[in-house]
């Protein structure tokens, strides 16, 4: 039986957990909240009089720390001040987070907890908060019960690894650069195949579970249309570069290093535009770009900072396909503030690393 990959942010509280190391994933969320914002307003002024009744939010891949309850705090808050400022009866508000089953939903918890003691002060009660653990490539919810889907630098992942390259045996990385290079068209195209298969699923499966007219605000990572592409450029670049850096030394088997597949994939932002108007659900009502580093002073931003937010996202799966050590993390560690610290941050941080995060404020097309 195969290993099933299980993707999932380092949990506790420690230096490497994501808890302390989710600085950038914060400033997306920041800048999701105007359009969580305009998505309530739209969802009071649809023709659907019982939207004013009830309303159910999901936040998919929640992940855990103190963002957990980022976007769907916003879109209480937005509910909130729509029925001040109109007047209007509030509705029951249901919540639910989503995240894979290996996530710390100890943490979770206890922020939903923490969640609805801390609105019992407004003129209507969230009646229910959930926990809804699995992949968001399958269906979660009952048909039309969603209102307001939110998702917050997670559709990137993948619900699996390319099969074409492990079935081949073709590395996603070669630390041989010809190699690399000669095979570099070949893992672009079968990761793409995988999240255009992926992303089409998952509005397929949202749109069955989201009433008509609902609204959907998500975000991920994207590579600009805009900017030169002449490296396959992906965020799992510097840990297979460390890693790499590790096999040649002979810390990791090569053959093990080779068939490391991540499940994580960048999309150009055209790709992303075309996959949703392809699949037709759901249209585009509003697309915002960010820079990955947003409002954050970039003269702060050093090697080790950056070694530790990579390995907050990439320790689990080093550690289920590796069988990794502390000792083993704390190497791989070093060594890829070593290769940070030679690039220099302002290379790594400028537009020869082009990624930005995509936000999208989607609505579901009449049944």
């Amino acid at each position: 039986m195969a290993f099933k990959q299980s993707p999932h942010m380092n949990p506790g509280e420690g230096e490497a957990s994501y808890a302390r190391n989710s600085a950038v994933q914060k400033t997306v969320q920041e800048s999701m909240k105007t359009l969580i914002e305009e998505a309530v307003t739209g969802l009071f002024t649809t023709r659907n009089s019982y939207l004013v009744k009830n309303m159910v939010i999901a936040d998919l891949g929640c992940s855990s720390g103190p963002n957990a309850l980022t976007l769907v705090s916003a879109a209480i808050d937005a509910i909130h001040h729509h029925c001040v400022q109109q007047a209007k009866l509030p509705p029951k508000i249901s919540v639910f987070l989503n995240d894979l089953p290996n996530t710390d939903f100890n943490t979770v918890a206890k922020s939903l907890a923490t969640l609805k003691h801390s609105h019992e002060d407004f003129s209507y009660p969230i009646v229910i908060t959930g926990i809804i653990p699995g992949s968001f490539y399958e269906r979660l919810f009952a048909c039309g019960s969603l209102h307001l889907v939110c998702s917050s630098n997670s559709i990137q992942w993948l619900s699996k690894a390319p099969d074409y390259l492990k079935e081949s045996k073709t590395p996603m990385y070669d630390s041989d650069e010809s190699l690399r290079l000669s095979r570099r068209q070949t893992v672009r195209d079968a990761y793409a195949q995988q999240f255009r298969e992926d992303f089409t699923l998952f509005l397929n499966l949202r749109a069955q579970e989201m009433v008509s007219r609902g609204r959907m605000v998500v975000s991920l990572y994207v590579r600009c249309s805009d900017k030169p592409d002449f490296e396959f450029t992906q965020p799992w670049i510097p840990v297979m570069v460390a890693l790499s850096d590790m096999a040649l030394r002979d810390m990791i088997n090569k053959e093990k290093f080779d068939s490391f597949h991540l499940p994580l994939y960048c999309p150009l932002d055209h790709e992303v535009n075309k996959i949703i108007e392809d699949e037709g659900s759901f249209e585009i009502n509003r697309t915002l770009m960010h820079d990955p580093y947003g409002v954050m002073d970039k003269a702060l931003i050093n090697p080790r900072m950056m070694a530790l937010w990579t390995r907050a996202a990439f320790e689990p799966l080093i550690v289920q396909h590796f069988g990794s050590s502390k000792e083993f993390m704390d190497e791989f560690m070093r060594t890829l503030e070593l290769h940070l610290t030679s690039w220099g941050m302002e290379a790594v941080l400028s537009s020869e690393y082009p990624l930005a995060f995509m936000c999208l404020s989607l609505i579901r097309a009449t049944y």
